[in-house]
């Protein structure tokens, strides 16, 4: 049997870790005994509407371990999760630790993991903004090169994983998991959510806004020309907030404009009903910056630079960086591309592709 242990600790893992988790109990079901999954929680995002809902909304195996760790700085959250990590993966004796995206849950599973020679594979793996003052982007990088399968969403990915000596043999082309995971769960969101009665919404009447990076949330020059762009849009404004923005605000005394209506962080469903109605998206997410291109929803991004070069290269997507008139003006001018049928992100099977990958790439144990 082949033993998967999956390194979740943050919104976007969760919706990652569902897509794979959803194939191995598959698997399971066809061939019992052929494979097994240990998920660790590392509590990286701990309270409930940002964790547990995610766990319950998209039928993810509650946690078998549950490290509690999170409210620190980056080193002392990273330094702690290898810690507990470690002790995990001596006990479960995996044969693949599997981690996602790019926060420090992720750099902390593949540590852990290499440090003790256990086999470690990077899902979304390859993406580079080319900030290193990103945290994210220092994960990326590190966990890519401790890892031995290297899952890349994208051939851009993969030719940037070729460029920094990465042996090619250990890349795999296997699409995007959050595509795989768009179209799953579009239909079950359409028959459970009910957040635009809620809002009082109307399709493509509003926009939908996230706020959450460090880079803008702490620093207040930054902040507050996004909340002054915000304040200029010609349609109501919905901005599920943030812990982080949420202080923010408070320790530097910014106020939010009458035209955005604040409300408290969403479930997967709600928030991709409220994406895929949005006239258009606002925000400094890299998840949301894809979500957006998958339900073919304009998007602006809030940041300097962005991982996702595809969605500007298509049209969809628009860097504004943190400024308030590059923010009203991509507002005003925002556009549907003509082209709605690029695939730029797999066809919706990446799941699939990677567990036939951890598959192919055990090591069976010689008796």
């Amino acid at each position: 049997m082949m033993r998967v242990v999956t390194i979740v600790g943050a919104r976007p893992q969760f919706i990652k870790a569902a897509v794979v988790s959803r194939v191995i109990r598959e698997a399971q079901l066809k061939q019992p005994n052929s494979i097994s999954e240990c998920i660790v929680h590392t509590g990286q995002h701990f309270d409930q509407n940002m964790s547990d809902v995610f766990f319950d909304e998209l039928d993810i195996p509650k946690p078998d371990h549950h490290l509690g760790i999170g409210g620190g700085t980056h080193g002392q959250n990273t330094g702690r999760m290898i810690e507990s990590i470690e002790r995990v993966l001596i006990s479960e004796k995996p044969d693949w630790v599997v981690v996602y995206g790019d926060t420090d849950s992720t750099l902390a599973g593949a540590v852990a993991a290499v440090k003790i020679h256990v086999p470690v594979a990077h899902v979304e793996a390859g993406l580079r903004s080319f900030n290193r003052r990103m945290p994210e982007e220092i994960n990326r990088i590190l966990t890519d090169h401790s890892s031995n399968l290297l899952f890349a969403p994208t051939d851009l990915a993969v030719a940037n994983l070729v460029k920094e000596g990465i042996d090619p043999s250990n890349i795999k082309q296997v699409g995007d998991v959050m595509y795989d995971a768009a179209l799953y769960y579009a239909q079950r969101a359409t028959q459970s959510s009910d957040i635009l009665n809620r809002l009082k919404l109307e399709t493509k009447t509003y926009v939908l806004a996230t706020i959450h990076r460090a880079e803008n949330t702490d620093d207040v020059n930054r902040l507050s020309q996004i909340l002054s762009g915000m304040a200029s849009a010609g349609l109501p404004v919905v901005l599920p907030i943030h812990p982080r923005f949420r202080k923010r605000l408070s320790d530097f005394g910014l106020s939010i404009s009458n035209n955005v209506q604040v409300i408290e962080p969403l479930g997967y469903l709600d928030m991709v009903m409220l994406e895929s109605h949005a006239a258009v998206i606002l925000t400094d997410s890299g998840g949301v910056q894809k979500e957006a291109y998958f339900h073919r929803v304009p998007c602006i991004t809030m940041r300097d630079e962005t991982e996702w070069v595809e969605t500007i290269q298509a049209g969809w997507n628009t860097l504004v960086g943190a400024d308030a008139h590059r923010i009203e003006s991509a507002l005003q001018s925002v556009r549907r591309p003509a082209d709605v049928n690029l695939a730029l992100y797999g066809h919706g099977d990446s799941g699939q592709h990677i567990i036939q990958q951890l598959i192919e790439h055990t090591v069976i144990p010689q008796v």
